[in-house]
């Protein structure tokens, strides 16, 4: 009998999550210490269910249990809201920081595969808006609170974009303060927007041998060094070696400045220290940011990161790690059935099909209408 008749897709949908792995460091934590019912395992198991189904409160969670399929995925019957929130506030973020990175390290396995040398590696943040009343520990402007999630996004190919690491603060935490944490691969090539843009840190990332391409800020001084020629059919404007800054306080390495135009009309300026790349491929490299600005706009819309289920900075991570844990799980299902249908199609059928055997799911991906 097919392992897929026996599973359910919401256990092939999880199946990638190392149980023993997670076992050993619960109870290296000593996480479940006196846990009849609601383990750490069981947990994240009913919080996937939670982002996946986009339940809004811990009360819709305790809810649900009255479906039978539920109960048998889980282990048990009933859980207060209550005891949900307690759970919540208990574990320990790095568990489930280390579970998002056992999920990516299985995520490039494929990657390494198809050959990739120099992955194209996107950095940008987002910011989680919270109600100051309730989170004064995240508060960063007179009347605002919020979380920001620093993230670096691996750009595969046009279908297939995945997180790779994240660092989550309070909103008030500059981006500049975490590129050099999200910077740490010499065989990668890194792009990010001008919120980043820091002459020191550019020569310091030069120097050290990581390569990027970012956008300028429209105030930076420019002292041209050299022209390049460009094709006549190139839609890049212009092509130059530059130094960047003042007198006072420039750049000591020279860069590479272009110039194109973005959809919309607008001039942009682009900065790199690649000069060994053709100005068309500097310019589509940075077109490729737009994939970062597409995932945390599914993050908000596809997973449950509007709608927090505790008010501890402990609870917010735990949160914002099962949204990317969720997002990984659906990157990894599409890589091992080699398919080109979006990431929400496949969300959409693993809802219909969540608790039916696992065959049910996965034969969508290929459109048959049998096992």
């Amino acid at each position: 009998m097919d392992k897929n008749t026996l599973i359910s897709s919401f256990g092939k949908w999880v199946s990638p999550i190392n149980i023993q792995k997670l076992s050993e460091q619960v109870k290296e934590l000593k996480q479940d210490y006196y846990t009849k019912k609601l383990t750490t395992e069981a947990y994240i198991k009913f919080l996937l269910v939670a982002q996946l189904l986009e339940f809004k409160s811990l009360e819709e969670m305790s809810d649900a249990l009255v479906d039978e399929d539920l109960q048998k995925a889980l282990g048990f019957e009933s859980i207060s809201a209550s005891q949900l929130s307690r759970k919540n506030n208990q574990i320990n973020p790095l568990i489930l920081a280390n579970l998002f990175l056992d999920l990516v390290w299985k995520i490039q396995r494929y990657h390494y595969k198809n050959g990739k040398n120099m992955p194209l590696k996107i950095i940008d943040s987002s910011t989680l808006p919270l109600n100051l009343t309730n989170y004064k520990w995240a508060k960063f402007r007179k009347t605002k609170a919020g979380v920001k999630l620093h993230l670096r996004l691996v750009f595969m190919d046009k279908d297939t974009v995945y997180p790779e690491k994240a660092v989550i603060t309070t909103a008030k935490e500059h981006d500049r303060n975490q590129l050099e944490v999200l910077v740490d691969d010499k065989e990668a090539m890194y792009v990010f927007d001008r919120g980043y843009v820091d002459y020191e840190r550019f020569d310091r990332m030069t120097d050290d041998g990581y390569f990027f391409v970012s956008r300028l800020k429209k105030n930076a001084v420019i002292r041209e060094v050299y022209t390049f020629s460009l094709p006549d059919d190139c839609h890049v404007l212009s092509d130059k070696m530059v130094y960047i800054g003042t007198t006072q306080n420039r750049t000591e390495n020279v860069y590479r400045l272009l110039e194109v135009m973005d959809t919309k009309g607008n001039l942009l300026r682009l900065i790199t220290n690649r000069f060994d790349l053709k100005a068309e491929e500097i310019s589509g490299i940075y077109r490729s940011r737009w994939a970062i600005e597409l995932f945390f706009k599914w993050l908000k819309q596809h997973v449950e990161i509007k709608h927090f289920y505790g008010m501890s900075e402990t609870a917010i991570q735990n949160q914002i790690f099962l949204a990317l844990i969720t997002y990984c799980l659906h990157v990894l299902i599409q890589l091992e059935m080699k398919s080109k249908k979006s990431l929400l199609r496949i969300t959409r059928w693993l809802k219909r099909a969540l608790w039916k055997p696992a065959y049910v799911w996965l034969r969508k991906f290929d459109g048959r209408a049998s096992p």
